[in-house]
């Protein structure tokens, strides 16, 4: 099984294609696997690196809560292990304001950024026209919270799935593998939620970053995602936005050509 050590921790990891560098960074939840309906077909003319993010599936798991911090800092650890940089890095969800925390942080490291969709709430936490929004969204949180210190994984995770991330009956929808991995993950979930931090992002710094940056949403996703893809798009010079017509939050899951299209068509003018 393919390991690394980086940053302290042991992270399972896929490498294959060749050319520039691409790697995936999966959100919440999930694990490497929610990109294998893409992976092979950017392999073709890219370098693919895809991994369990610490805490997830195959990847250790260290005791007590961690930081969004830690996860950027085992990307950029990772990004200079396999000798990587200057890398296109894609993220999804938690995934993706992982990849910007990075961006902000260590610009040398990147080529380029694709972020689907950040939860990066905090950045438009002051906006008074979102606050009822944000407040029913936060409510939800609490709710899933709740189930899962419960100690019902499988019933948090059906929660988390149809009442903030992909809407009712999704749960039912999805593959039984992944919804196997949404309950082994969840309580990484539940240390991510106890991270002060994990909402907010040095926005003024992140406009600093000199690379192309690519900010996706899909349609059918709750509407806070939309509004942190209109307040980061409003503030980085240097991004682009693209609207997946139909999809949610997982649009490389749900509508995987859309999302090649739309990826490559960015990675191939850049």
């Amino acid at each position: 099984m393919p390991e690394a050590r980086v940053n302290g921790v042991r992270l399972f990891h896929t490498d294959e294609g060749a050319g520039e560098p691409l790697v995936f960074v999966h959100g919440s939840w999930t694990d490497h696997n929610g990109w294998r309906t893409v992976v092979s077909r950017f392999a073709d003319s890219h370098r693919v690196v895809t991994y369990d993010r610490r805490g997830h599936s195959l990847s250790e798991r260290p005791p007590g809560p961690g930081s969004r911090q830690e996860d950027e800092d085992d990307l950029a650890a990772l990004i200079e292990t396999l000798a990587l940089a200057p890398a296109h890095v894609a993220g999804n969800s938690f995934g993706a304001a992982i990849a910007l925390g990075l961006a902000a942080r260590r610009p040398e490291l990147f080529r380029s950024v694709v972020a689907h969709e950040p939860p990066l709430f905090g950045t438009v936490a002051q906006d008074p026209t979102l606050r009822a929004l944000m407040a029913q969204a936060q409510s939800r949180v609490d709710a899933v919270l709740v189930t899962l210190e419960a100690g019902d994984m499988a019933a948090g995770a059906r929660q988390f799935v149809e009442e903030i991330a992909l809407g009712p009956g999704a749960w039912d929808g999805l593959p039984r593998p992944l919804q196997q991995t949404f309950v082994t993950n969840a309580v990484t979930w539940m240390d991510e939620q106890a991270d002060p931090t994990w909402q907010h992002i040095d926005v003024q710094r992140l406009a600093r970053f000199p690379g192309p940056i690519l900010l996706t949403r899909g349609t059918e996703s709750p509407p806070p995602f939309g509004a942190v893809v209109d307040h980061l798009a409003d503030h980085l010079p240097h991004a682009q936005v693209r609207t997946y017509s139909g999809a949610g939050h997982l649009p490389h899951v749900s509508h995987p050509d859309d999302y090649v299209r739309t990826v490559t068509t960015f990675l191939q003018h850049r």
